[in-house]
């Protein structure tokens, strides 16, 4: 009546690169490069080079400890205290419900805009049903596609983790594909002068710049909750981590390399700018692509984000830190149907009635602090002090 382990080492890979790469591929990169220039390349290889020090403490705690659920909350709990892990999953959590609606309203304002690439479309669909419309000044903003998005993702988590990574397995590797095309349908449009000067506004621009390119790598923390489900989790689990984390590297720079070569920088735009870069080449099919991709990947990043926090409550039910009834795993199905409902209706929640991606923002600390813990906890379980 527990978890069934079928998670292989492709599909743990996968798992952190869905968690990792969203929309935020065909943004993120040109909205950073307008400040560092072409040297945004060198802002997501540091960034890089500091989440692979941070997934290597990971990967050892991932394969030093027993292979059950918890991830961050686990190697806490060992290796301090009970109170200093609830504390962690209080947090992790803040920044999962939220991050989790968050990226449903995006998911959702994605979706509408795809559909309107249909001319039949374009203009008639109300701002109520994808991308908001706000009431009480402000306070709720109604979208009723969000919930409805999160309904399906909780379905297909419920029904299984082979499901569940099949639908993940499917859509990161259309992701992966297509950022691989955009690259290569890219490259023929660089001119090199546009990479000089490299670093316009000189080094601290381009470290300024990996302090925010830093939370697109964020994601590869997934794996570890995953490893009462991993086939073999000593051997897959690091591997999956740093598998993935250094997949999200390439991708990355090779889209920074692409985008600063099509265009000089200071051209580049702030909501679209990868889109906006194709479209002044005259190359207005792959701006289809970029739509596809953008709601594959947010459709990854929510699904395995809704994964991970019912593997969680199922830690802190199991510890009895929670009411039991997260702790309870369906005989048949073998997922956390409690926990994953639960998990569910509360982004449902909060992303149909709230517009939370001003806080999402304010959470980004939340994750560093994580991520810091993590280290520290690697540390005192290998030299015993904190």
């Amino acid at each position: 009546e527990g978890l069934v382990r079928q998670l292989g080492v492709l599909e743990l890979v996968l798992l952190g690169i869905g968690a990792s790469i969203g929309a935020g591929i065909f943004v993120i990169t040109g909205t950073v490069a307008r400040d560092a220039g072409p040297g945004v390349t060198i802002s997501f290889a540091l960034a890089g080079a500091a989440c692979v020090l941070n997934a290597l403490c990971y990967a050892e705690l991932a394969s030093r400890f027993p292979a059950v659920v918890g991830g961050a909350y686990l190697y806490t709990y060992a290796a301090f205290n009970e109170l200093t892990a609830f504390l962690v999953f209080t947090q992790l959590m803040l920044d999962y419900h939220i991050g989790a609606a968050s990226i449903a309203r995006s998911l959702a304002s994605y979706f509408i805009q795809f559909l309107e690439l249909i001319p039949s479309v374009k203009g008639n669909v109300p701002s109520w049903i994808g991308h908001g419309e706000e009431f009480f000044g402000g306070v709720v903003s109604v979208n009723i596609l969000a919930p409805i998005l999160l309904l399906i993702l909780t379905v297909i988590l419920c029904r299984g983790v082979k499901e569940s990574s099949a639908v993940n397995t499917f859509m990161t590797t259309l992701k992966i594909i297509i950022v691989i095309v955009v690259v290569f349908a890219g490259v023929f449009e660089v001119d090199v002068s546009n990479w000089s000067p490299f670093m316009p506004n000189g080094f601290k621009a381009v470290v300024t710049g990996s302090t925010v390119v830093f939370f697109a790598y964020v994601g590869f923390d997934a794996v570890a909750n995953s490893a009462e489900e991993a086939k073999n989790p000593q051997r897959d689990l690091p591997i999956g981590i740093l598998g993935s984390l250094l997949a999200c590297v390439i991708l990355y720079v090779a889209v920074c390399l692409v985008i600063t070569g099509m265009l000089p920088y200071t051209l580049l735009g702030e909501d679209a700018p990868l889109a906006e870069a194709f479209s002044a080449k005259g190359l207005k099919f792959v701006t289809v692509l970029i739509s596809i991709g953008a709601v594959a990947g947010l459709t990854t990043t929510l699904l395995v984000g809704l994964y991970v926090q019912s593997r969680l409550y199922l830690g802190l039910g199991r510890d009895g830190l929670l009411p039991s009834i997260f702790s309870k795993v369906h005989p048949t199905l073998h997922t956390p149907l409690h926990s994953q409902i639960w998990v569910g209706c509360v982004a449902a929640v909060l992303a149909g009635l709230f517009n939370v991606h001003a806080l999402s923002h304010i959470l980004s600390v939340g994750t560093l602090v994580l991520k810091l813990q993590n280290t520290i906890c690697n540390c005192n379980t290998r030299f015993g002090c904190s």
